[in-house]
């Protein structure tokens, strides 16, 4: 994956409480988006350890800690510290003892608690890390909440991507980012979209120049990722090409080896856009609950066909 997350950064997003402070942090990062719970590494059983992962001590494991002797535990301690841990962090507000922070600063290691339950704090750490740490990819372009259907709206520089989605905020749609969107493949059938933090909430109109979105239209006008389900491709129209009238094939591009539904819509003046792209992400939102106005159309055809053949 070739990127890892700042160690820093977790913790800001976490809300974590640093117990040594005299362990540096700067330069640490996270490259797995799994975490793990050293139970069997705290009986002595090594084998198979994911050394490189967040490690979480919750109630379990500490009231456990708490039966040993202290000889024992310094072993166990200094057994568990050896390995290179990114950090350590006990939920539930849980106080390791000096032995474990000694030693723990002793082998450079980072350790902090949490005020939330392990289960919960596990479960968001991971689905953060997860996006964080998902393949990702810059493509130029601007994605749209719609009716909460993620749109991505492509086409060549100067074609109207940024007017569109203008339009669109104006009738209460969300922007996330225009110019550039960063694409991230959060699993199998879910790619995430968000926009570099320098850009994010400005809309670059040609001949106006650069518009705060966020401070124009209010907070509710924007949103920091959102998942892409559509693909518009605007282009100039061409007298002679083809369009898709009916619909009734779908059309894909892909990302990251997935697969999302593409519309081309030609460009001529006089068609608006935010329309064209709203009633695309109903339509959408319509045929993903199962009912597709084009089969239904031909459906009509079919069933009029067999009544005049009557």
């Amino acid at each position: 994956m070739g990127h890892g997350v700042k160690l820093t950064e977790i913790v800001e997003k976490m809300d974590l409480k640093n117990l040594t402070p005299k362990v540096e942090l700067a330069g640490r990062e996270v490259n797995v988006p799994d975490v793990n719970r050293p139970a069997l590494q705290l009986v002595g059983f090594f084998d198979h350890f994911d050394s490189n992962r967040v490690q979480i001590i919750g109630n379990v494991e500490y009231n456990y800690l708490k039966t040993l002797t202290e000889e024992v535990k310094t072993k166990v301690y200094h057994e568990l510290l050896e390995y290179k841990l990114p950090c350590v962090i006990f939920s539930k507000s849980l106080q390791p003892d000096e032995i474990f922070l000694d030693l723990a600063e002793q082998h450079d290691v980072p350790v902090f608690n949490t005020t939330n339950r392990t289960s919960a704090f596990t479960a968001e750490l991971t689905r953060w890390l997860n996006v964080k740490l998902a393949p990702c990819i810059s493509i130029h372009g601007v994605l749209v909440d719609v009716y909460g259907v993620g749109v991505l709206i492509m086409g060549e520089s100067g074609i109207g991507k940024s007017e569109a989605a203008l339009e669109l905020i104006k009738r209460g749609h969300r922007l996330v980012t225009d110019d550039v969107v960063e694409i991230r493949k959060v699993s199998d059938d879910t790619l995430v979209g968000s926009a570099p933090d320098i850009t994010r909430h400005f809309i670059e109109l040609r001949g106006i120049g650069i518009v705060d979105v966020k401070s124009m239209f209010g907070v509710q006008s924007v949103r920091d990722t959102q998942n892409i389900d559509l693909v518009i491709t605007l282009e100039d129209w061409d007298r002679d090409k083809e369009y898709d009238r009916l619909g009734l094939e779908e059309e894909y591009t892909e990302f990251l080896g997935n697969k999302v539904v593409c519309h081309s819509i030609p460009i001529r003046p006089g068609r608006n856009l935010a329309i064209i792209v709203e009633s695309a992400a109903v339509n959408h939102r319509q045929k993903q609950m199962g009912y597709n106005a084009a089969q239904e159309l031909y459906k009509r055809v079919q069933e009029n066909l067999i009544k005049a053949k009557r």
